[in-house]
This record gives C-alpha cells, structure tokens and sequence, in this order.
C-alpha cells in the first residue's frame, strides 16, 4: 500500500495555501496588465508551478510504502559469557551459591524460551565470551561490549520482535549501549533486561590475583604484593599466610577494614636456590559466603649470585670492620676494601687493594659501593673516582650506601660529582656530628616499618619489637632534613629540628641506581648478645635490594635491566644493556638489537642506541600491546655478545570478578527501548511479557521528496525554463 505524509502543522499547511492562492492572483492581473496572449499565459502557469513546489516542499512531503512481514517474527536471546560471570553470588534456596555463568547454563539448558517458539522464531546467541590463550594477544583486552551484541542484532535485518539481554550489565569496552538502544527504539524493537548477579556484593574477603616478582636473589627478601577486598560489614584482623612446599614461608598480620581493600605485600626470604611454587592463604571468616577465593598460588624462582662489594673508607673505626666481616662471610657476596689511611700507605691484606678502580672498566663489575667517613682531596679520592662512582650508579645501575663517621669527611663530596646524590642535607655548623651523652636509638618511620631494608624478622610485629630492643647509638650525622625524591625509613629517636626528627636511614633512586644513607656508625653495635644476627642480615640485605636491578637477566658478557621490572601492557618498557668485551670491559662501540617475540608468535625488532659515557650501557625501549610472556634474544650483532631472557606483561582486565551486577545501565537500556528489565528471580514473567507482543508492524518505506537532490534540481531546471521564456517574450 502507498499512501503520502506531509510532517507539517496545520497553520504551516493554511500559510502555504493562501501563499500560493496570493501567488494566484498576482498572476492573473500580471496576465491581464501584459495584455493576455499565450506565451505570457504560459510563463505564468509555470510561475504557479515553481511557487507551488516550493510550497509542498515546505511541508515535507513523504511518499510511504507499507511493506508487510513475511518473515516469522523473531526475538534474539543474548547471553553475557564474560569473565565476569563467573562471579559466585546467586543464592538459590536450598543454601547453595552459583556464579551467574552457572545460573545461565541451567537456563539454557531448561530452554526457558519455549513459549517465545510458538509464536515465532528464537535466536540464541553469545556475547564478549573470553578468547582462547592463543587468540587473547591478536584480540586485544578482553572485556563486556553489550553495545557492540545489540548493535549486530539491530542491523541484521529480519522482522525482529524483541530482544532478551542476560548480563551482569557489567559493560566496559565499546560505545555506550543507550545509543544502540536508541537505534532499536527507532525499530520499536523493545529489549526486556535480565539483570544476573546480586545488586549487593556477598559478605566475603576476597584474596585478589596481583603481579609477582618474577625472580630474587638467594639471600635477598623478596617483597610479595598482595591485595585483600572485604564485603564484610565489620573490620576483620587475620593472619596472611605465605607456604612453600620447601618449608621456610612467612605470615604477616593484616587488618582489614569493612567494606575496603587493602594492598600491601608480604615478606619471604628463601633458604636455597631455585623455582619454587608458593600458595599465598587467608583464613576464612565464620560469616563469609564464599570460601574458595581466599588463596591464590604462583612461580617464582630464586637465583644464586655473587654480588660484587667495594668498601672504601679512611680509618679502620668499628663501623668499617665489623661492616667488612660481614660482607666477607657472606657466601653471596665477593668484596675488595680499599682503606685509606690520611697521611699513610693504603691498608694491606686479606680482600684489600692499593688504589680506587681508575678507570670504567675496572670499577663497572661493583654491584654496590660503600663510602665511609672518606672524603675528596687529603690524600683520599680524587673527583675523577667521584665521576666513576657516579657513571656507575646513573648509567649501570648499582648502588651506593654513605657511611658517614666523627671525621666529617663525607661534607666534601656535597660540591663534586656525588653531590646530587646524597639524599641528604648536612648542617655545616656541626661538621663533626652530634654526640650525645645517652643511648639513641633508630625509629622506624611507617614506610621504614615494612620495608625490605628494615625486615629482620618474618613478620611486621616481631620486627618492631626487634628494633626496639636492638642496642643503640651515641653519635649521628649532623643532618638538617631529607632531599626531595627520597623515603625515609627511619629517624633519630631524640633529636630534633625545623623539620622535625632527624632522619638517618635515608633511600632514594638516582639515574638506574638507588642510594641508601646510613647517619649512624652504630650498626655493629647490633651484634650485642646476638653476635651476628641482625647486623649481618641488615647488611646482606641492603647489598641484594641494591644489586637487584643489575641481575634481572644475565647472559654472555652482556647484563639486561628494564624498567618498570613488572610492566602491564601499553607501559613503555625501557631496556638497558650493559655490554662488555672478551676481558670483561664495557664496549665503546657496538650493534645491539633485541628480538622480541610476542605470545601470540608475532616478533618485532628493538635497535638499541648507545649512553653517553663510555660505560659500555645501551638503550632500548618497547611497548607490549598484549600481556603475556615475551621472549627476548639480546646480541651484539659486532661482537658476539647474547643474552637470551623472558619478559612477563601484566594484562590489565576491564573484567573484574566479586563486582556486584549493574541494575541501573539494563533499567536504562530497557526504559529507552519502551521494554522491560528485572532480575534473575523475574525471568519467567519477562518471558511471558514478551509473548504478549503483538505482531510487528508492517515495514515502512519512506520516499522524503522534499530532501531529495533531483527535487531540488527539478525545480531549478523549471526556473531556468521560466527566466529563459520571459527573455524570449521581451519581458526582461
């Protein structure tokens, strides 16, 4: 059937009329006062016709084509098969709880569409269901597109009746769906939502997967991340447990706040080398409703390493000697002392050298370098070792500790090459320190209470109660404040000043290095009816946290770091390659390129550019599209060197599991589309809404004369006509 529709107002129609019967008239006197004739009659009759077409124009006149249905009518069910489904909080009432991707697959397999059938036709689809392992890198972040399933069904085609979406709502990639909602309201296609999933998360405490290192050092306690979200209405105290199956874990005392999250990490020191499968475990609460998220298992292995120490310092005070015999009864560890007496030949014998390393080569195998009370000039160092430490920290990446004594030397180093490298400020009217009369102890600042430096016990608890009662000292370092950048882990128990208390363990990053600033000479003091213990330990492990960064992956004459060490896709990875020739030296010249093979097979190629310097380090950079594990193959392509390592990419995920389902954005996709939405107990009476839906209406085809071109064109082409007629007739 063809009918006509003019979108116009009643007054719009009345004004176009009497417009053209106006245009009439004019036109009839026109005729009259030109004397009559034919050719003028037909001028204006043509006149009329323009103003005529201009005028239905106006009222944009439409030519409609009902077409009926032929095709049975058809509703598309929608089912959400996104990670997130797999939240566990649909409790049925028999106690047992499901995940909704459970709650889905019994109605799927009762076909509760069965009465939809009879009227017509049921189409059962999936959507945002996760990729396969080997197809997850070339799909790219999984997630929930809810706008992208309706928006396959509205351009189908079909004689589509309804759509039935069941989802958590949960949607987090793609274009808002209220605008595919819109598209399917242009249809009178209404969408009935089904809401799967609690609107409240259940009472629980989830132990939620993080990123672990991927590797530490034999010796080194190594920081775990953990994260812990509660949906308890009360605060909850526990106890986190770390198990290896090599015995050794670690436990660690948390409080977790009601309805919150907390991140921290754990400490754990392994007792020998290699892989080991740790299981992390958080106890389960009387009142939780799920009781199987509250362990997470994962890889890590231990490395055995011979770090590499120098130790220089003027005068063989206590600090320095029990510092060197814990550094040399330290299997891990290789150390050279260089003792410069003021006035006297360097210090002689076992582990000791004659002269600071004067060159990059010689002193570019130090993984760490410790400065006593030793200063500039006076017969000790001379600014270009000053240069060569700094080289060593900024460009390869190790570490340099301050220990400064009585003799105030350390003050000379402010105005060098070492100067940006203190985290420190001095106070110059106190050169020599202070000393004090009575004990003082360290106190440990919050960041200092958790940190690896400070750990010498398994848990945060004990660990206190052991700094507590560690012997204490009776001089320090005159010291105004810390430097910008840097993180104090632990301050003077007494001293005061403008800024506060003291700070005297003092950390901060420097180029690809870290710096560490010990304000105290008491340390060896530690060893007081314990002998060894926590003075050795303290100093094992400041070498090992130092070092770490050097030791990510080692090959043939050539060491890799990057950084962030746990990177997530779409992070710049920056690369640096220390490469040394046959004797050990760092390379001036070089071709380095990595090979960089990605999870899902594909490679790229990575040109690395050389530092500036001379210290044998270069650069590189890559951006991971995927997570996953990278493979690396390192070579100097002019020398020789390789280096074969792999990479893990954090793949961060839109698809969080324990979220409670987002009722309002399916009440909003339904109240657009003039449906209906309700939640998973509401799924029967849906069903019956949408068969009490009448038949589709017949399809409309719609002609809009009035925005068409060749409309438009008619009616120039019949104004030329009429100019060019009225140019003939002389009346122009």
């Amino acid at each position: 059937m063809i009918r006509w529709s003019f979108s116009s107002s009643p007054v719009l129609i009345a004004l176009a009329v009497a417009v053209w019967l106006a245009a009439a008239v004019l036109s009839f006197f026109q005729w009259r006062w030109r004397g009559g004739g034919k050719l003028t009659l037909a001028l204006e009759v043509l006149r009329l016709l323009v103003i005529a077409a201009i005028c239905v124009a106006l009222l944009k006149p439409e030519i409609v084509r009902e077409i009926p249905q032929t095709d049975p009518p058809q509703v598309a069910v929608l089912f959400d098969g996104s990670r997130s489904m797999t939240t566990r909080d649909l409790a049925l009432g028999d106690g047992k709880v499901l995940t909704r991707g459970e709650w889905i697959e019994q109605k799927r397999a009762a076909k509760f569409w069965s009465p939809l059938e009879a009227k017509g036709r049921v189409t059962v689809e999936d959507f945002s269901k996760p990729a396969a392992e080997n197809e997850a890198a070339s799909k790219g972040e999984e997630g929930t597109d809810i706008g992208e399933a309706l928006e396959k069904v509205a351009t189908r085609g079909g004689n589509l009746k309804a759509v039935m979406l069941l989802t958590d709502g949960d949607w987090n990639i793609g274009k808002s769906p209220a605008g595919t909602a819109t598209m399917l309201r242009a249809r009178n296609v209404p969408v009935y939502t089904v809401a799967i999933g609690s609107e409240k998360p259940l009472p629980d405490l989830e132990l939620e997967h993080t990123t672990t290192p991927g590797y530490g050092l034999l010796g080194e306690q190594i920081s775990i991340p953990f994260k812990i979200q509660s949906h308890l209405p009360r605060d909850v105290t526990t106890t986190l447990r770390l198990d290896s199956p090599r015995g050794g874990g670690a436990t660690k005392s948390v409080t977790i706040p009601a309805f919150s999250q907390v991140q921290d990490s754990i400490v754990w020191q392994p007792s020998e080398a290699g892989d080991y499968t740790l299981t992390m475990k958080l106890p389960v609460e009387k009142d939780e409703a799920l009781a199987d998220n509250n362990e997470q298992t994962f890889r890590i292995s231990v490395r055995s390493e011979t770090l590499k120490v120098l130790v220089v310092d003027s005068e063989p005070r206590w600090e320095y000697r029990f510092l060197r015999n814990a550094l040399a009864r330290d299997p891990g560890v290789s150390v050279e002392c260089l003792l410069l007496h003021p006035g006297m030949k360097p210090g002689e014998g076992r582990d000791y050298i004659q002269a600071f390393p004067a060159t990059k080569e010689a002193i570019s195998k130090f993984d760490v370098v410790f400065l006593g009370d030793v200063g500039v000039g006076n017969g000790e160092l001379k600014n270009e070792d000053a240069e060569l430490i700094r080289g060593l920290v900024e460009q390869q990446g190790s570490g340099l500790v301050f220990l400064p004594g009585a003799r105030g030397r350390e003050l000379t180093l402010r105005g060098g090459p070492l100067g940006d490298l203190l985290p420190v400020e001095f106070d110059d009217t106190k050169p020599q320190g202070d000393g004090q009369p009575n004990e003082s102890h360290l106190l440990l600042t919050s960041e200092g209470k958790g940190h690896l430096l400070t750990m010498l016990a398994g848990d945060e608890t004990t660990n206190a109660a052991i700094w507590k009662n560690l012997p204490g000292f009776y001089w320090s370092a005159a010291v105004k404040k810390n430097r910008p950048g840097s993180e104090v882990l632990a301050v003077h128990s007494s001293l005061r000043n403008a800024w506060g208390r003291v700070p005297l363990l003092v950390t901060r990053p420097h180029g690809n290095g870290k710096v560490l600033f010990m304000g105290t000479d008491g340390a060896w003091r530690w060893r007081r009816g314990v002998e060894d213990k926590y003075h050795y330990r303290f100093w094992g492990q400041v070498v090992r946290w130092m070092a770490h960064q050097r030791h990510l992956a080692a090959g043939e004459r050539v060491r890799l770091s990057f950084s962030p060490e746990n990177p997530r896709t779409g992070d710049t990875v920056m690369l640096l390659a220390t490469v040394l020739d046959a004797s050990g030296f760092p390379i001036e010249k070089g071709n380095v390129a990595a090979k960089i093979r990605t999870p899902n097979g594909g490679s790229e190629r990575v040109e690395f550019t050389p530092v500036p310097g001379g210290w044998g380090v270069f650069r590189g950079e890559f951006v991971p599209r995927a997570g996953g594990k990278f493979k690396l193959d390192l070579a100097n392509e002019s020398g020789g060197q390789t280096l074969a390592t792999e990479l893990f990419v954090a793949q961060p995920t839109r698809e969080k599991t324990g979220q409670p389902a987002n009722f309002g954005a399916l009440r909003e996709i339904a109240d657009i589309t003039r449906g209906a939405s309700g939640a998973a107990a509401d799924l029967d009476a849906i069903v019956k809404q949408i068969a009490l839906l009448p038949e589709p209406k017949p399809v409309e085809k719609r002609l809009r004369l009035w925005s068409e071109w060749w409309a438009g064109a008619a009616v120039l082409g019949l104004l030329a006509i009429y100019w060019a007629g009225r140019k003939l007739a002389g009346l122009i």
